[in-house]
């Protein structure tokens, strides 16, 4: 559902071609917190022209195929105001390390270190890519509420990532210092016990 109102949001800046929507907006920054692909933009867009939220002109260009531009129509403004100042529930976590670690009682140590190491390495990366992001800082333009709000999703991005390498660095401790699988009992003990 998202999806629908991240494209509104583009178009509600500016009019753009489907690839534009991927590569200059989706690209540059939504996909930090949105991802999208190319045909999922494009079947979004053939929806809100359906829905009338956006219109489409087709211009004609020499030697290439023509372009088509999307622009919010005013139903499509009052669709992504509503949205807007709509309450959102909770996000589902689905985090497929909480699954590997959740089951991993039988692996290695070694096994279960590399996996978290993995992880740590992926979620530094993203910090560093948070870091490039070339955004003026705040306070350099204190009354610009686009800027200050740009960066309210960047620090957000920021902080879940330093969380989870803090986290991260928690597991490798408590992976390191627990037994390892061969050391303890087969854990399927406790859900049946011996009998007789």
């Amino acid at each position: 559902m998202s999806l629908k109102f991240a494209i509104l949001g583009i178009l509600n800046v500016m009019p753009m071609t489907g690839y534009d929507l991927k590569h200059q907006a989706f690209d540059a920054s939504v996909r930090h917190f949105w991802p999208a692909d190319q045909s999922q933009i494009y079947r979004t867009l053939s929806k809100l022209a359906d829905d009338d939220l956006v219109s489409v002109t087709v211009e004609a260009q020499d030697e290439r195929p023509d372009r088509k531009v999307y622009a919010i129509t005013p139903a499509g403004q009052a669709a992504l105001t509503a949205w807007l100042k709509a309450d959102q529930a909770v996000p589902t976590l689905r985090d497929p390390l909480l699954v590997q670690l959740f089951f991993g009682q039988e692996l290695p140590r070694a096994d279960l270190l590399r996996v978290v190491a993995q992880q740590l390495a992926a979620h530094q990366a993203q910090l560093a890519v948070f870091d490039q992001i070339p955004i003026p800082p705040a306070a350099s333009r204190p009354d610009d509420r686009w800027l200050a709000l740009q960066h309210l999703t960047l620090d957000f991005g920021v902080a879940l990532e330093q969380a989870y390498v803090s986290w991260l660095a928690k597991c490798q401790e408590v992976i390191t210092h627990m037994p390892d699988a061969d050391e303890v009992p087969d854990f399927r003990e406790r859900f049946n016990p011996p009998t007789g």
